[in-house]
C-alpha cells in the first residue's frame, strides 16, 4: 500500500505541485490550505509523513510542530518543515522542535522528493530490545519506546530517543558526529553536523539532572559516561 503523505500549506500552487510529483513517486496525498482542517483530519487518520509550512493563516507552522511532537499518538511521524525562511535561526528552531528536516523555498521539487524518500528510509529506532539502565537515573526501554529519568517518563523525539540510545549502546564510547549521522541518518546528504548539535541540546534540556551523563568531547563529538 502506498504511504500516505499530507502537505500543509496555504499556496494552492505548491500544493498543487507538491501533490503532482509526490504521487507520480508513488505516495497518496492529501492537502490542506490550513492547520485547522489538517490537524482535524489527523484524528481521523494518520499519515507516515507531513510536510509542514512555516506560514499559515491560522496558526504558525512551528506551534503545530510543537503540539505534535509533545502528543504521544503523533510524535513518531516525521515532519518535513516547508517555508520561505531561510535564516539559521528559523532551521535551529524547526530542530528543536522535533523536526526531521527542513527545506526553503524557493525549492526544487526533485530535491523535495528525494528528501521525502530519504526520511522514510530512516529507522525508527536502534534495533535492540534490551531495556538500558544508565546509573539508577535514566531507563530505556526500546520495545515501548519509552525513557524513564528518575521514575518520570520524559517525552522524546524519534530523533531524540535513537540518538540517546545510540549513545547508551556503548558507554563511555566517543561517538563522532559524522558517525552518529551516518548511524542515524546513513548517507543522506542533507543532514549537517550542526543537526546532531540541535539534538543533543534538546534532549539534554528534557533529561534534566541526568544530562550531565551527556558528555560533549571537544572537536570530536559526544558520549554517554556513568
Amino acid at each position: 500500500m502506498n504511504k500516505l503523505i499530507y502537505v500543509v500549506d496555504d499556496e494552492p500552487d505548491i500544493l498543487e505541485l507538491l501533490s503532482l510529483h509526490l504521487k507520480k513517486s508513488g505516495f497518496k496525498v492529501q492537502c490542506f490550505e490550513s492547520a485547522g482542517r489538517f490537524m482535524a483530519q489527523l484524528k481521523i487518520q494518520k499519515p507516515s509523513l507531513i510536510i509542514l509550512d512555516l506560514m499559515l493563516p491560522d496558526e504558525d507552522g512551528l506551534d503545530v510542530c510543537k503540539k505534535l511532537k509533545r502528543d504521544e499518538s503523533y510524535i513518531s511521524i516525521p515532519i518535513i518543515m516547508l517555508t520561505a525562511k531561510g535564516e539559521e535561526i528559523d532551521k535551529i528552531l524547526g530542530l528543536e522542535l522535533g523536526a526531521d528536516d527542513y527545506i526553503t523555498k524557493p525549492f526544487s521539487v526533485k530535491e523535495l522528493v528525494a528528501r521525502v524518500k530519504a526520511v522514510m528510509r530512516r529507522p525508527k529506532a536502534i534495533s535492540s530490545r534490551e531495556t538500558i539502565e544508565i546509573r539508577n537515573l535514566v531507563i530505556i526501554d526500546p520495545e515501548k519506546h519509552e525513557v524513564i529519568v528518575e521514575g518520570k517518563k520524559v517525552d522524546l523525539t524519534s530523533t531524540e530517543f535513537r540518538i540517546l540510545k545510540l549513545l547508551a549502546s556503548k558507554k563511555g564510547w566517543v561517538f563522532s558526529r559524522e558517525h552518529i549521522l551516518d548511524q542515524l541518518w546513513g548517507q543522506e546528504k542533507y543532514v549537517v553536523d550542526r543537526t546532531v548539535d540541535v539534538h543533543i541540546k534538546h534532549l539534554r534540556e528534557k533529561l534534566g539532572r541526568a544530562a550531565i551523563l551527556i558528555k560533549n568531547i571537544r572537536g570530536v563529538g559526544y558520549k554517554l559516561e556513568e
